[in-house]
């Protein structure tokens, strides 16, 4: 499961909402890729459609898809959104990640 903190569905609608996706019936999708000063980095995307290997959570009114591969590595994370001058963005608080680069944007296990 991944949860998503009240900022970050706020922020996560309207930016929705900005590119014409409808945040009631599509959906964000969380993955991991290879890449980043720590092996491994977060991938945050809208998306309109399912594939058959996607898992699908709902968590504060959001709708994430995750591939099957990503999954493992992104199990117990929740997605917050941390705004204002000396905001990152989107953060991504993973209890399976052992070490995180600087930016926080990538992660090694």
């Amino acid at each position: 499961m991944i949860k998503v903190s009240e900022q970050a569905r706020q922020k996560l609608s309207g930016l929705m909402a900005e590119e014409g996706f409808d945040a009631q019936q599509d959906f964000v999708r969380v993955g991991v890729k290879s890449g980043g000063c720590s092996g491994l980095s977060y991938d945050l995307k809208f998306d309109k459609t399912k594939q058959d290997e996607d898992k699908i959570f709902e968590d504060n009114g959001v709708k994430l898809i995750v591939d099957k591969k990503s999954f493992l590595y992104l199990l117990g994370t929740t997605l917050e959104y941390s705004g204002g001058l000396n905001g990152r963005g989107f953060v991504f608080n993973n209890p399976n990640a052992q070490r995180t680069c600087g930016c926080g944007e990538s992660f090694s296990l």
